[in-house]
């Protein structure tokens, strides 16, 4: 089964896509960009439109997705499919594992531990992944002179499961995020000889035993997700000169 099975073969529309989970960066880009809709990923809790746009002289794709690394995964083979782009940028919250480290700062994961699913049927088994540009992003946030912290992400199937003794165990190897999709989204690059480009914002904190909320679901928080929206349009445009 491949998507084309389903779409067909689509021309290609541009080299990059941006991903968003947030449905209020949707929002505030059909508000203030000109976008039009190039395509949608078809899915039974309801379609994902694809938008085109243009940022800085550059045409770029963008899209929302759904959660978690095996809907993500297959929200990117169905963009792949119907944009052609082989460059992603894609950026979201996070629990902070060490919010001494990561307060006010934007997170650039390094190596994303395994505990999905998805990643071990695109890739041989391994704890880790690399998130092989983030050096990369690195260099474009110091052009952008914007706060910055990196380090090992912990990618997990079971939001409910972020247990205090799994949390300890992963701070001490280096991980200061928890999120649900970028080990799932880099295997899936990685199998298909795709580009992933990744940064992540602190919403809410597992630092402590009981887990508390700072951002997620805020009026800061959304916020923040358009501040991070224009980041990662300015990240692809230079991923298109680039390309």
């Amino acid at each position: 089964m491949t998507p084309e099975a389903f779409y067909g073969k689509n021309d290609k529309i541009c080299d990059v896509c941006v991903i968003t989970f947030s449905f209020k960066v949707i929002e505030w880009a059909l508000k203030h960009l000109k976008c039009e809709q190039a395509a949608e990923i078809g899915c039974s809790n309801g379609n994902h439109p694809i938008y085109l746009t243009e940022w800085k002289g550059k045409k770029i794709a963008f899209y929302m997705s759904l959660v978690s690394a095996p809907a993500a995964a297959a929200c990117l083979e169905e963009a792949l499919c119907l944009t052609g782009c082989r460059e992603y940028v894609v950026f979201g919250s996070c629990g902070t594992l060490n919010s001494q480290l990561t307060d006010g700062k934007l997170m650039i994961p390094t190596w994303a531990y395994r505990d999905e699913g998805l990643s071990y049927h695109y890739i041989a088994a391994s704890e880790y992944i690399e998130l092989k540009n983030w050096k990369r992003v690195a260099a474009f946030m110091e052009e952008k002179k914007a706060a910055y912290v990196t380090g090992r992400t912990w990618t997990t199937d079971a939001v409910y499961r972020e247990t205090s003794g799994k949390a300890e165990k992963l701070r001490k190897e280096g991980c200061i995020a928890v999120e649900m999709e970028l080990a799932g989204l880099q295997a899936v690059c990685e199998y298909h000889g795709l580009s992933l480009k990744a940064f992540l914002f602190a919403s809410d904190c597992l630092q402590e035993e009981e887990w508390h909320n700072d951002l997620l679901g805020t009026e800061r928080e959304w916020d923040t997700q358009e501040k991070c929206f224009l980041l990662a349009l300015d990240l692809a445009a230079q991923a298109c000169t680039q390309a």
